[in-house]
């Protein structure tokens, strides 16, 4: 995809022939319509073919999609990535790695602290910098159109309120990992966290085990007393906390429960049983935590959904929604749900060829992984048929108009 290519004033674009249409919302996961219509990057209308006005416009530049009786979700939202510059990482020291995630459907992904750059400043002053100019550059610079929404500050002792203050108007709405600079007690991040919120700024806390140097153990106690809005790989990463504290954290805290790929598998199904047997699976938000040590998993939150899924035994439509409308709701985004004025970020599905399931949600119930057919973000056709999933039983096809 050309990241400078120009749009036009106005567009349009119908997605028909829907087969399956996956909403995102996990109190209606599944929408009975077969068509969508998106205006200038926004969904303008969801329902039957037979009663959306579908042909003919004045808007310019119309797309028409046929989905083959496929499947429409929202876009996928990675709700922990640790983004540098760019489309590399030095971690890996691999180039393309966002570009890759959107071939694993992936549209929208969150910082939690660009803690992988080479000489990270920790002085206030350098960090709130590095900060800035990591939102402005992310904001411009879109590999494979993937909104990344980064500048994500991984706070240090000696900041206050006016940190944040400034912070946030110069347009950094989350915190890096808490726990990943020098704050690891519960009562300096309760209230750095404090002034954070008061400004706009979402906060996540680091959960487990040290993951990489200067960071360190923070069990249930810091993260109860940090009350940050999403606890964060709470099934570890990759070290998980113990199981008393897993459900502890799952029962005494309102905040979201973040899984993740780059984590403790077994983990991950006691934190989902917990939140299940506590009726609040709206909390569960995904991630993949990458990159890390383990690399970059262009599938990784596929992978997560499957094994919540198939282990955890969650019905596919709803495990999608915790990486779609969950997520978009506990980090307050305008993506991640398929209704009138949300961003048009779609991924068309179907099962993997040869899958032993009978459908795409039994296939993904079953543990395997689907096939990407087409991925749009704003409107805007992003990639065909993935290069990374398994080959899709169907396809969907782009329309001559």
């Amino acid at each position: 995809m050309d990241n400078n290519a120009a749009k036009p004033s106005s567009s349009r674009l119908v997605i028909r022939n829907i087969g399956l249409l996956l909403s995102g919302d996990i109190n209606r996961p599944i929408l009975d319509a077969d068509t969508i219509v998106a205006i200038d990057g926004r969904i303008a209308s969801v329902g039957k073919e037979k009663d959306l006005a579908t042909a003919g416009s004045a808007f310019t530049a119309a797309t028409t999609i046929d989905a083959k009786g496929t499947a429409v979700a929202p876009g996928l939202i990675d709700s922990h990535v640790h983004p540098v510059a760019g489309d590399w990482t030095p971690r890996q020291n691999q180039i393309g790695w966002i570009d890759s995630c959107m071939h694993g459907g992936v549209t929208t992904m969150i910082s939690a602290g660009e803690v992988h750059t080479p000489g990270r400043p920790k002085d206030v002053l350098g960090l709130k910098a590095m900060a800035i100019f990591a939102q402005r550059a992310f904001q411009a610079f879109r590999p494979g159109g993937v909104h990344v929404l980064a500048g994500a500050p991984v706070i240090e002792n000696g900041m206050n309120e006016q940190d944040f203050k400034e912070l946030a108007a110069a347009g950094v709405k989350f915190l890096g990992e808490i726990g990943l600079g020098s704050v690891k007690d519960g009562p300096t991040a309760r209230q750095m966290v404090s002034w954070a919120r008061s400004h706009g700024i979402q906060s996540t806390i680091h959960t487990g085990g040290p993951s990489i140097p200067g960071s360190g153990l923070i069990d249930k106690d810091v993260v109860l007393e940090a009350d940050t809005d999403v606890i964060g790989h709470i099934n570890g990463g990759h070290t998980a906390l113990p199981d008393d504290q897993i459900i502890a954290l799952c029962e005494k805290s309102p905040r979201a429960l973040e899984i993740v790929h780059n984590g403790n598998e077994r983990a991950a199904l006691l934190a989902l049983r917990t939140a299940k047997d506590l009726k609040q699976l709206r909390r569960i938000i995904l991630g993949t935590d990458s990159p890390a040590g383990s690399g970059v998993q262009p599938l990784g939150i596929l992978r997560v959904i499957a094994l919540l899924s198939a282990l955890g035994d969650v019905p596919a439509e709803i495990a999608i929604c915790f990486a779609t409308g969950n997520t978009a709701r506990m980090r307050n985004l305008d993506c991640g749900l398929i209704e009138p004025g949300r961003a048009s970020n779609f991924v068309l599905m179907d099962k993997a060829q040869h899958s032993a399931g009978k459908n795409l949600l039994d296939s993904i119930h079953l543990g395997d992984l689907p096939g990407i057919g087409m991925v749009i973000i704003d409107g805007v056709v992003s990639a065909q048929r993935s290069r990374n999933t398994p080959p899709a039983t169907k396809v969907p096809e782009i329309l001559e108009n």
